[in-house]
This record gives C-alpha cells, structure tokens and sequence, in this order.
C-alpha cells in the first residue's frame, strides 16, 4: 500500500478515542500522573489510547513518550539492539554486556532522563505478556526509584501474566474492543477528512469483518480506498474477499484430522504471522481453549493442542467445518 498508513495519520487524540470509559480514565492521568496497565484484545486501540494520553500531558510528547516495544527486545539480538537507533545511545560501548543487562541499563536510562517539558515522562511497554519474570522484578524495582517523574504504562492483552507486585503499582484501563457502531463512527470520520466517497453498508461491512479489531477496520478501508477510490459494500466486499483464509483453515483441519500434525501447524503459523489471520477466527470453533488462551501461555500452543485434539477425532463445542474439512 502506497502512502502513510492512516493508523498513522488519524491517530486518535484522547477525546476522539471511541470507547467513553477509556476517555475518562485516561483523562484523571492527564493531570494526575499514575503508572497505568492498559489491557484489552489486539487491536483495540491500546497503543494509539497512550499516544494520545501523552500528546494531552506533554507540551512535547515526541520526547517525552518513550515507546518500548517488549518484542524490540526479546525477539532479537544483542547486535539488533545495540545497532537500534533508539537504544544505539544508552548501549555504546557496552558490546560486552548480557542481554538481560542491555534490557534493563535501557529502561533505566529512559526512565532516569529528565523531561524535555513539565514535571515527567512517560515510558510505554508494549505487549508486555511477553516480559518474563525475572525482568518484570527488575522493572519493579525501577518503577519504584524513579516513580516521581515518571509514568509507567504497561499495555498487554493478558494482564494475568504481570507479577502482583506491577499491577498492585498500577490503575488498571481496561480496553474493550470497539462496537461495530463505533468503529463505523471512526471510519466515516477517516473517509471525511480523506475526502474518500463512502456508503453506510460499506463502512458497516469494513466494521463487521474486523470483527472489534479497530486497526484491521481502519487499514481495510483504506485498502478499499485506494483499490477503488471509495468504500461502498460492493468495493469493500470485493477487496476484504480477496484477502480471504477459510480455505487454509479448512487445509489446517484436513492435515490434522489425518494425524498429519506438523502440516497443520505450518499453515497454522502461516495464518497467525504471514496471513494476520485473527486468532479469534480460530478460537470461536472451540469455546474450550478460551480460557487457556486468556490466562496465559502462546496463543500457538493452545490452537496446535486443539488442532491435535481434532485430529484424534475428540469432539469439540463447534463442528461445523468438519463437514466441509470432510468433503
């Protein structure tokens, strides 16, 4: 897609965010600085909800919201980390230092430095079911030092995984998933201010299929926009059922019915990082593992254990594909 993404360009300032609790909530942390655990499913609008909670507290929120992305960390390198612009300041010189000791030397000195304007900054861990415990005490132990001038959010879609000691130092904003109508609001919003001609049942369309996932709303749209210049029912159709998986779903389900496991994880990996595909898709076909997959652990291993449960032939709460895996 050519151009600024318009997740980009129409960030959301506090007042525009669709859900009015989150307005409200964040608004007492305008004033009244706190550490904040912002929970709630992908997509829903967590990391564009502290943005625009830092664009209202800081006269200059470039600088004064640091933005750590815990997979910027845990998911590569120490020659990665060393060599990202961002963190290039905090680690020269320091090539022989353990990753570990890298993570914490960089949330130490973010959270160390004095604000560009006002009293204090704002440091944003993003996804952070993925920090692992022992860096969860350390980051205790940091929140607490330099708790005067510096606002901690922790954003996660599984608040269960923080330690008691983070969540007891922190007020909770839960996030919910955006209604249809909400997301509809958003878009026509978007579609307005990009002079893009839309229809209701387009925008209702866009909303449905994104299914409370407000980033993948908004970049369907604009996907429709830029393919045909407008978002009516049947342009968004035309576009939203090009990108469509059921066909790799039901591939995934053939191979596991035949005990071909290995087959079934692959396209089932191909689905959640290739594709984008929406785990929520997956998981309505089994009520089962819902909780699993809320209290904790990688969404891979509750959707493989259920893949191989349906290829034992177990019976689950949802059978419909089986007749369509069958044919």
């Amino acid at each position: 897609m050519d151009g600024p993404l318009w997740t980009d360009t129409h960030a959301p300032a506090l007042a525009d965010l669709p859900q009015a609790d989150v307005r409200e909530r964040l608004s007492r942390a305008v004033e009244e600085p706190m550490n904040l655990v912002v929970q709630g499913p992908p997509g829903a609008g967590k990391t564009a909800a502290v943005r625009a909670l830092a664009a209202a507290a800081h006269d200059d929120p470039d600088n004064d919201l640091v933005e750590i992305n815990v997979a910027d960390f845990f998911g590569r390198t120490k020659k990665e980390i060393r060599e990202d612009p961002r963190f290039a300041a905090f680690l020269q010189g320091r090539s022989r230092m353990a990753k570990r000791d890298m993570i914490n030397h960089v949330l130490k000195e973010s959270a160390a430095n004095a604000p560009v304007s006002g009293t204090y900054r704002t440091v944003l861990l993003d996804n952070a079911e993925a920090i692992r415990e022992d860096f969860q005490q350390a980051l205790r132990r940091v929140m607490e030092k330099h708790h005067r001038t510096t606002q901690f959010v922790v954003a996660t879609r599984q608040p269960a995984k923080l330690i008691a000691p983070i969540r007891s130092r922190c007020f909770p904003v839960p996030v919910r998933a955006p209604t249809t109508d909400e997301t509809i609001d958003v878009l026509a919003g978007i579609c307005e201010a990009e002079d893009v001609a839309y229809e209701p049942d387009g925008l209702e369309f866009v909303a449905s299929a994104a299914g409370g996932d407000l980033r993948r709303a908004v970049l369907s749209a604009q996907t429709t926009a830029v393919e045909h210049g407008e978002v009516t029912m049947s342009a968004a159709y035309e576009t939203l059922g090009e990108v469509g998986t059921d066909d790799a779903v039901l591939d995934a389900l053939r191979a596991a019915r035949a005990g071909e496991l290995a087959d079934a994880r692959s396209t089932l990996d191909d689905l959640l990082h290739d594709d984008g595909y929406a785990v929520a898709r997956l998981h309505a076909l089994a009520g089962e593992v819902d909780l699993d997959m809320v209290d904790g652990g990688d969404d891979r291993l509750h959707l493989t254990h259920l893949l191989a449960a349906w290829g034992a032939g177990r019976e689950t709460t949802e059978t419909p594909l089986w007749a369509a895996a069958e044919a």
